[in-house]
């Protein structure tokens, strides 16, 4: 019919509000607004998503951003593909394996895939693998998201934490509970009586001071050092983590290393997933809003047939 999207029981009209709505309110909100079932809204989403999507999305892509977000307690996952230069999603699916990312890749097609300069992603999926091992992109240079790899040095200082004697220190109990935190947070966000504890840290516990300014030295090469002098930095800074004797700064060091390249371009190009946060904090709300409902839908049989009576 020329007033409806095939397979739909609705209008296109009424099937476009619905899926406008979905980004704006919860589900509950949706089904009492327009009196059809949840179930009935997802599957208008997906039919909507299916007519609207614009197929030429996924032209003109030459930075992109390879980003996981999850739901369910983090059971479940989405892979997303974010365009850098035009700050939009392009493309989404559930996973986030290198499987994942083929997909992905097997519907942008080589020649688009042969334009793409740049690929941001973040370190805890097989997207590398997918980019280069199997050849999808052989060309882009690869940028690691800083997030991840800051969060690796904030593990490594917690590792050394875990490891000093505390017991027999100037500080008390509490005063080590504050002190973590200073550990952890950047300077920057830092007050007086961190640097108070900071200091006492210093002169007591010396090297946690010290896994904690190797720490503020790797932010830094994200913050202020110039892009042409990150490699040599880097290089310096890996050193100076050996050289610390700590095991857990020396550990980190060796997997800075292994990623050596992939930090260069980031602070080079200047490209991160942080960047796209935006983007995915709105897809993970609009997750939040369904994820309950999902649930109950993976073990519905029931199809829309006979939920919408009252419609």
């Amino acid at each position: 019919m020329p007033f409806a999207r095939a397979g739909a029981g609705f209008t296109a009209d009424l099937e476009s509000l619905v899926a406008w709505l979905a980004t704006k309110m919860d589900t509950t909100a949706v089904t009492r607004l327009v009196r059809v079932s949840w179930i009935t809204v997802g599957t208008i989403c997906e039919r909507v998503s299916a007519a609207e999507l614009d197929p030429r999305r996924l032209d003109g892509l030459f930075e992109i951003g390879l980003d996981e977000v999850s739901w369910r307690k983090h059971h479940r996952y989405l892979s997303l593909v974010s365009d850098h230069r035009r700050g939009k999603f392009v493309w989404g699916a559930e996973g986030r394996d290198a499987g994942t990312a083929d997909a992905f890749f097997d519907e942008l097609g080589p020649e688009r895939a042969a334009q793409l300069a740049a690929v941001s992603m973040d370190m805890s999926a097989g997207y590398e693998k997918s980019v280069r091992a199997a050849g999808h992109a052989p060309q882009a240079l690869i940028c690691f998201d800083p997030f991840h790899l800051v969060s690796w040095a904030n593990q490594a200082v917690d590792s050394v934490f875990q490891r000093v004697d505390r017991r027999s220190s100037e500080l008390t109990g509490r005063d080590w509970r504050t002190a973590r935190y200073a550990l952890r947070a950047g300077a920057e966000r830092l007050g007086d009586r961190h640097h108070q504890l900071l200091a006492a840290i210093e002169r007591d516990r010396h090297e946690l001071f010290q896994a904690w300014e190797l720490k503020e030295e790797f932010r830094a090469l994200f913050q202020s050092v110039e892009p042409d002098d990150a490699a040599s930095y880097l290089r310096d800074w890996i050193e100076r983590c050996v050289a610390s004797g700590l095991a857990a700064m020396t550990s980190l060091a060796r997997k800075i290393d292994r990623n050596f390249d992939g930090i260069v371009n980031t602070v080079r190009l200047g490209l991160s997933n942080s960047r796209l946060e935006g983007i995915n904090a709105k897809i993970r709300l609009i997750m939040q809003r369904f994820g309950g409902r999902q649930c109950y839908h993976d073990h519905e049989p029931q199809g829309e047939a006979g939920r919408d009576s009252d419609a």
